[in-house]
């Protein structure tokens, strides 16, 4: 068997990485790590938005925002992405590439996800925060942008981090609709050894664990490095550099003083 993995690894492992290109389009790895990139990327600044949303005291903003994340969160992933894939060529109408259907299911399903940790971020601060920043003639929009949004952010790192692993495995059902990412290559190696389906699946397993470990333990050492530097010396310059957002550089430079 060993054998074997070896030889599908060493046969196809340009398709494993890149997929058929330049040939054809992108795709193995390269396209999964694409496909994440994009989704976590743009669904970051929507899912800002609707952490904000969410902690709103106007219903306006509150209940849409909560339908969005309850929604997301209660149907199933697969079902979104058909949804997308059906729906898109209905509101445009033109045909929408696998590729562009599944970055925007990602967009829109991750902004749900990552717009709880965003919450949690902001919650998790002191409430003194925000009322020593409203204190010192801040409004509230101002107070989250340069007080509160900063120190949240800095602290949610891992836990991105951690939904960017996630996205990564969730990228697996792109294949459905005939996206050329990691699991459809694996897939085109399957269709034309027949006999081997257990030694291919074995290398797309041991791909994505290599891949979402390291990540992983990229996240654990940066909550490491965040908690050492919130316990030690670090926060005093957290501290000055929020006081710095807060009441400006000339105060800060008095107060030292």
């Amino acid at each position: 068997m060993l054998i074997n993995i070896y030889q599908i690894v060493t046969d196809n492992w340009l398709l494993l990485l890149i997929g058929q290109f330049p040939n054809g389009p992108l795709g193995g790895i390269a396209a999964t790590l694409i496909l994440s990139i994009l989704g976590i990327g743009l669904a970051f600044p929507l899912s800002i938005l609707v952490a904000l949303a969410r902690i709103s005291p106007w219903p306006v903003l509150n209940w849409p925002a909560t339908a969005l994340v309850y929604v997301m969160r209660g149907v199933p992933l697969l079902m979104i992405i058909f949804w997308v894939y059906f729906l898109l060529p209905l509101l445009i109408g033109r045909i929408v590439p696998g590729f562009v259907a599944m970055v925007c299911t990602l967009v829109v399903y991750e902004a749900a996800f990552l717009s709880e940790i965003v919450r949690a971020g902001i919650q998790a601060l002191p409430r003194g925060q925000t009322d020593a920043a409203r204190a010192l003639g801040h409004s509230h929009i101002s107070a989250m942008r340069y007080v509160i949004l900063p120190q949240a952010l800095y602290n949610m790192i891992p836990s991105i981090l951690s939904q960017f692993v996630a996205t990564i495995k969730e990228t697996t059902l792109a294949y459905v609709i005939n996206v050329p990412e990691l699991t459809f290559a694996a897939s085109q190696i399957n269709n034309q050894l027949l006999t081997k389906p257990f030694e291919v699946f074995f290398v797309l397993a041991v791909i994505y664990f290599a891949v979402c470990w390291t990540l992983t333990q990229l996240a654990n050492w940066l909550e490491r490095r965040i908690a050492a530097k919130r316990a030690g010396h670090g926060v005093a310059d957290q501290a000055t550099a929020v006081g710095t957002a807060a009441i400006g550089p000339e105060s800060v430079q008095e107060i030292i003083q």
